[in-house]
């Protein structure tokens, strides 16, 4: 079956504008009428001066012809805030629309692609790529189009009221235009190394801010500055060097475009002189003439938001094109929780990092998977809770792939408690509440009492009403931790998924957690990734993974007695403990 081809530039932007076309078609009318208006005055002019000439004395004739232009002004304001306000009003609930498209699909990619790509450029997508379609749909389209077709009437009006003056009033036209060509020339590239200087900048501001606490903390403030100070100056440059090199074009093509007089008048003079062209037509086509260039020129500013909004919707476009997780709508009868990897191979950018694990994981058993950092641990954990699809190979519960799994039916089953948890700036009763949107709020101060949290909820400054901050940065490392776990009780799901669970907590505390965890996967299907290896010896079986294989899975005392990856782990971190 033949893949469906990916819409780009003006494509895309025309697929998001066709359900509000009414509302566009009713702004391009309104903006046209406008500027037909805005000329007006020019006739209104073009009479009165003809009359003067010919001696008119009547005042009520040039108080019509007065009152004829500020109808016409007054028109042209009119309709060109009719125009703007409804293109407006559909341009807005595009960018709503399109907001809300990418908001869905990165629900519905694999949580790798969100985790891989810097939160800088989503944000930069999301936020800045998706207002700059705003110039596009809201003003080019109405007032572009506008300011082309009606200086095309008046300059079909002058071929009738001249020809030989209506081609000369052009005189300007081809020689701005190689100004204007001197301007645009490379824009596309340029215009993309442009955006890819100021990704850069926004990903390294967002990755400044974000580590400010550990750029501080390891005395690292002036070389992170540094970088980031970097980032902002190339992309500064970037912009004023190719300005400088657009400049003398646009200040030529600005100079002469507008220049119509130079022809009209002075060989308008000499036909007037010789005959052929009588002095009310002559006048008329001095004043219609000034009227050419400046809608013109309007329509020149918009070339610009032309020219990038390819570039702009195919980065909007490379988000909304990204490959789904397909994944079926009616739930799959499940024969338990084991769970089975079988053969899984998998990879990063293109670098296998998973080389044909097997693992097998008994429903309501605690499996501990260990080894060197980089090994692939937390990486067949997240394949486990579908956060990415298997390259080759498969990941099955009950029996059943988990390809073949509802989202949220997977979901249901599998609490994750990573090692670094997200908390939103809601407070800490809302933000436990997640786990169970559902749950009362008697019901998330139970699951707090079960994870040893509700003491030290209790003496934040508004209890469970505190609010956490942005990633639940008003509460420390291992606070967040032991909400995320609080958290995951409340959810009671049969399959628990604990990243280094304890990461952030200090001895104290560590028995507190561990106790948490205790109550929190009893009767459950475990699955705790730790480097702490005193913490997993009660394991059911532990599987040590190294260089992206599963080197040995056995009991603590038998991975003692037969692998010497293990013996080697746990010797590290025995004398480890003794030096602490």
């Amino acid at each position: 079956m033949e893949k469906p081809k990916k819409k780009k530039g003006l494509a895309r932007l025309a697929e998001f504008a066709e359900p509000h076309k009414g509302n566009y078609i009713a702004a391009v009318v309104l903006a046209v009428l406008g500027v037909a208006c805005g000329l007006i005055p020019y006739f209104a002019v073009s009479r009165i001066v003809i009359r003067l000439i010919a001696g008119e004395r009547d005042f009520s004739y040039f108080l019509l012809w007065c009152a004829v232009a500020a109808l016409g002004f007054l028109g042209r304001v009119l309709l060109h805030n009719l125009s703007t306000a409804l293109s407006h009003k559909a341009t807005f609930a595009v960018i709503s629309e399109v907001r809300r498209r990418i908001a869905a699909k990165l629900t519905r990619v694999p949580m790798g692609y969100v985790l891989n790509t810097p939160s800088g450029k989503i944000k930069n997508t999301m936020v800045e790529k998706v207002d700059s379609i705003e110039p596009t749909l809201a003003h080019v389209l109405p007032e572009m189009t506008s300011n082309l077709l009606v200086p095309f009437a008046i300059i079909l009006y002058l071929f009738v009221l001249d020809w030989r003056m209506a081609l000369i009033s052009l005189i300007t036209l081809p020689i701005g235009a190689l100004c204007y060509m001197g301007m645009m020339k490379d824009y596309e590239k340029k215009f993309g190394e442009y955006m890819a200087v100021g990704k850069h900048m926004n990903a390294t501001a967002v990755e400044y801010v974000g580590g400010i606490e550990v750029i501080k903390a390891f005395g690292q403030s002036a070389t992170s500055y540094q970088k980031f100070a970097d980032a902002v100056r190339a992309n500064a440059n970037y912009g004023l060097d190719w300005m400088r090199q657009c400049q003398a074009y646009f200040a030529m093509g600005l100079g002469i475009w507008p220049a119509v007089l130079i022809g009209v008048l002075p060989i308008g003079c000499i036909f007037y002189l010789n005959g052929s062209l009588p002095a009310p037509t002559f006048i008329t086509i001095v004043i219609l003439a000034l009227g050419i260039m400046a809608p013109l020129l309007s329509a020149m500013y918009y070339t610009d938001d032309i020219a990038k909004i390819g570039t702009v919707m195919d980065d909007i476009g490379a988000v909304l094109d990204e490959p789904e997780q397909i994944r079926p709508a009616t739930r799959a009868s499940l024969q338990g929780t084991d769970i089975a990897l079988k053969e899984v191979f998998f990879g990063y950018d293109g670098t296998e990092v998973l080389h044909g694990v097997n693992l097998n994981i008994p429903a309501g058993s605690v499996t501990a998977l260990v080894g060197p950092s980089g090994g692939g641990k937390s990486t067949i954990a997240k394949l486990i809770a579908s956060f990415w699809d298997v390259s080759g190979g498969s990941v099955a519960i009950g029996g059943t792939d988990v390809k073949n799994i509802p989202a949220g039916q997977l979901m249901d089953l599998i609490a994750y408690v990573a090692q670094d948890n997200y908390l939103f700036d809601l407070s800490v009763l809302e933000n436990l509440r997640l786990g169970r949107p559902s749950a009362t709020d008697e019901e998330v101060r139970a699951a707090a009492r079960s994870s040893g949290c509700h003491d030290f909820i209790m003496g934040l400054e508004h209890g469970y009403d505190t609010v956490a901050g942005g990633t639940g940065g008003h509460l420390s490392g291992g606070e967040r931790q032991r909400i995320a776990i609080a958290r995951a009780m409340l959810k009671n799901a049969p399959v628990v998924i604990l990243d280094e669970a304890t990461a952030y907590t200090d001895p104290e505390n560590e028995a507190v957690i561990q106790a948490a965890v205790a109550r929190l996967v009893a009767g459950k299907t475990l699955i705790v990734i730790a480097h702490r290896l005193s913490t997993i010896t009660n394991s059911d079986q532990i599987a040590v993974i190294d260089r992206g294989r599963v080197a040995a899975c056995a009991r603590h005392e038998e991975l003692l007695a037969d692998c010497p990856l293990y013996q080697e782990m746990w010797q590290a971190h025995i004398s480890a403990k003794d030096v602490a």
